[in-house]
């Protein structure tokens, strides 16, 4: 069986075991969603890129650990987004909006309204880390309550709490006069 035809379970089984063919294949499967929660949970590129390489780090030397109670990739999401937090603590730094877009994509916004992909990057930048990455892990990767509890840690109610903060907080700061 080729390793494109092997499920995440199996090769993390493999990878575990040492096998450095089956981990990069599970890394190539997952590196574009878990630089894309590194890299919204930091706002800042670099950041992003030293959360992805420390959660592949992290990956190769816990995957015996890993248990099989939850999908592989829903593991490595836990894996990136503890990283990614830990790397805007690290920092200590207020994270910078997401570099601006050429021409900004408009997304639909939650009172209806069309508003740009780098305006909703600033306010995201802006929130609290552990809100932010809860929203990412909802709206972005689109995890249920559940799944974004177990990859957290914490319980559904405050995965549903935390979100409601952090959507409210994402409407007032789009809904806040732009200064330029």
């Amino acid at each position: 069986m080729t390793a494109d035809a092997r499920g995440d379970t199996e090769l993390a089984v493999l990878a575990a075991g040492g096998d450095q063919a089956a981990f990069a294949e599970l890394m190539t499967r997952h590196r574009p969603r878990l630089y894309a929660v590194c890299r919204r949970i930091t706002t800042h590129d670099q950041d992003a890129q030293e959360a992805l390489q420390e959660t592949m780090i992290i990956a190769w030397k816990r995957l015996g650990e890993f248990d099989g109670r939850s999908a592989v990739g829903t593991w490595l999401y836990r894996v990136a987004t503890n990283a990614a937090i830990d790397e805007v603590r690290r920092r200590k730094r207020t994270p910078e909006p997401a570099e601006a877009v050429p021409e900004p994509t408009p997304v639909r916004g939650a009172d209806g309204g069309v508003v740009a992909k780098m305006d909703v990057d600033r306010a995201l930048a802006q929130l609290p880390p552990q809100y932010r990455a809860v929203v990412v892990l909802r709206e972005i990767c689109d995890l249920s309550y559940t799944e974004i509890a177990e990859l957290r840690d914490i319980p559904v109610q405050t995965v549903k709490s935390q979100l409601s903060r952090g959507r409210q907080a994402l409407v007032e700061l789009l809904s806040a006069p732009q200064t330029v």
